[in-house]
């Protein structure tokens, strides 16, 4: 999809994107935002027909109307290696059961926090945020809040993964194209780092007030089978081959076949006690699938419209690249909308996105501004529940485990603005303003 919406880019061919083609992108994100509160069952039903009907009319329009096959089907690639390795993860995670030892105090969450933003570096977002969301909801079961599924979305399912290209989507693409594997590592680390312990702080501060108004006797209950155990250790094999086929570039769908096969290994040799106590079913990630699928196809004109138009932003420093990329990567998908402006900086330095030569001068020459559009990408992408997949698959887990979530609109206007948009605020100030 981004190669062929930067070749639109490159010959003009995006400038011509009309603006009525963004309708029914920005028509679905409104949709999600609000049907659950307008009409709660009425889109639990037919959310999935409303994705399709609106991926439809871009289809259509694109193909048909502009003859542009190529980005259709460049795009249903992207969709269906997002979803395989989204899917895979979800049924491998849902296989290993994490029991609890007692109710969890605020040093506890903290440390659990932490550890799930480490090891998201290693299996990834998604697949530490499937791991870890429900002995999260079950060790916070007797005082759980919103704020606790809003903080694991932050740190686990976002901001963590930020130091290897497993860690999240936009990086792992940025691998693809030629940025080494380490470099993310060496350069990224001082802003996880900050961006972790200050959002740290900030949880156990409010865990803390919140643990004070607890029930003091729930805190204290233990038995024989309320300690640390984990359960299912065998899906160790099949997510080592996931995390090991996301490195397979070629031939077209292997690295998805083998996803899929490992998930269906998990999900047949897994003792069907483990899914049970874990409360597993497959509707949080046919709610993804479903609506990622509208998100993917609906994206293209805005994408196309956007790489066509980032001469006239006035993307003149880090700081702007960072913010820029940041703000609609918590709108869009982060992971294009990373490829969008990785193409664009390159753009505007006479290179290619498809030229690893190129990728390895940027890195070289600029790489303080790949850092601003990556960490924009990665840190943004906690702003709403659509900003990165993980998000919308914890936000149906807690729903479904009977704990209140904010809405979209109530995430975005009582938690990620006046908490996460701060921090990001701060983290851009320290580390890109005088670039």
């Amino acid at each position: 999809m981004i190669q062929s919406l930067c070749f639109g880019m490159m010959t003009g061919e995006g400038s011509a994107i009309p603006l009525w083609s963004l309708i029914p992108f920005v028509l679905l994100l409104l949709m999600i935002a609000s049907m659950p509160f307008i009409h709660k069952h009425w889109w639990e039903a037919h959310y999935s027909k409303v994705a399709c009907l609106f991926a439809a009319m871009i289809v259509g329009y694109w193909g048909w109307g502009r003859g542009d096959w190529a980005t259709i089907l460049h795009t249903g690639h992207e969709y269906v290696s997002f979803m395989a390795i989204v899917l895979s993860l979800y049924v491998v995670a849902g296989g290993i059961h994490i029991r609890t030892k007692g109710e969890a105090t605020p040093l506890t969450n903290s440390l659990f926090l932490l550890f799930g933003a480490v090891i998201a570096n290693f299996i990834g977002t998604t697949g530490a945020s499937m791991l870890l969301i429900r002995p999260w909801i079950r060790m916070n079961q007797y005082r759980i809040t919103e704020y606790h599924i809003v903080f694991f979305i932050f740190i686990v399912s976002n901001v963590g993964g930020c130091l290897t290209p497993i860690g999240d989507p936009p990086l792992f693409l940025g691998y693809l194209k030629g940025i080494p594997f380490f470099w993310t590592l060496e350069m990224f680390w001082p802003a996880w780092l900050t961006a972790i312990s200050m959002l740290l702080v900030i949880f156990y501060c409010v865990d803390h007030f919140n643990f004070l108004k607890a029930p003091k006797k729930v805190s204290e209950e233990e038995t024989a089978d309320n300690q640390w155990k984990v359960e299912g250790k065998r899906n160790l094999i099949p997510l080592l081959v996931i995390l090991g086929a996301v490195f397979i570039k070629e031939p077209l769908f292997l690295r998805e076949i083998i996803m899929f096969a490992a998930a269906g290994y998990s999900y047949w040799t897994t003792p069907k006690p483990i899914f049970k106590a874990n409360h597993f079913n497959f509707e949080p990630i046919k709610e993804v699938g479903w609506l990622f699928l509208g998100i993917f196809a609906t994206m293209i004109p805005a994408l196309g419209y956007l790489g066509a138009n980032a001469a006239q932003l006035g993307l003149d420093s880090p700081l702007k690249f960072y913010w820029l990329t940041g703000l609609l990567s918590g709108a869009l998908d982060n992971a294009p909308t990373y490829l969008t402006f990785l193409s664009a900086l390159l753009g505007l330095n006479g290179r290619s996105i498809e030229n690893p030569a190129d990728i390895l001068w940027l890195i070289s020459e600029k790489g303080i501004w790949v850092e601003a559009i990556s960490l924009g990408a990665v840190f943004f992408g906690a702003l709403t529940y659509i900003g990165n997949g993980p998000n919308l698959m914890v936000k149906t887990i807690a729903e479904q485990s009977k704990v209140n979530v904010p809405s979209f609109f109530g995430y975005l206007i009582r938690f990620s603005i006046p908490i996460l948009l701060p921090v990001v605020t701060i983290l851009g100030w320290l580390f890109f303003r005088a670039q």
